[in-house]
């Protein structure tokens, strides 16, 4: 029973921590890509983007701002990718 719990957890970790960053890239695909930022998709996609940007948002303040989200909504995606590999880790010992 507890290796199921531990999986399920596992699992659900991983699909989260996936998750936050594919938003993240999908913003930052949007927002280098030129997207319409009045479209609907692309500003729904940035109210989700900002938050989970954390510190991140405003690490980095190039003149450029394709160039600004890339590098700091890029940075955000890899921070939560690594979150999510820490995080597995640590559930997958509880097994």
């Amino acid at each position: 029973m507890r290796t199921r719990v531990v999986g399920i957890a596992a699992g659900i970790v991983s699909w989260v921590g996936l998750a936050l960053a594919v938003v993240l890239v999908v913003h930052v695909v949007l927002t280098v890509g030129g997207a319409n930022p009045d479209n609907p998709i692309t500003s729904s996609v940035k109210a989700v983007a900002q938050p989970l940007a954390l510190a991140f948002r405003d690490l980095f303040t190039p003149a450029d701002a394709k160039l600004r989200v890339l590098v700091n909504f890029g940075l955000a995606a890899v921070f939560w990718l690594v979150v999510r590999a820490i995080v597995l880790r640590l559930v997958r010992r509880l097994d």
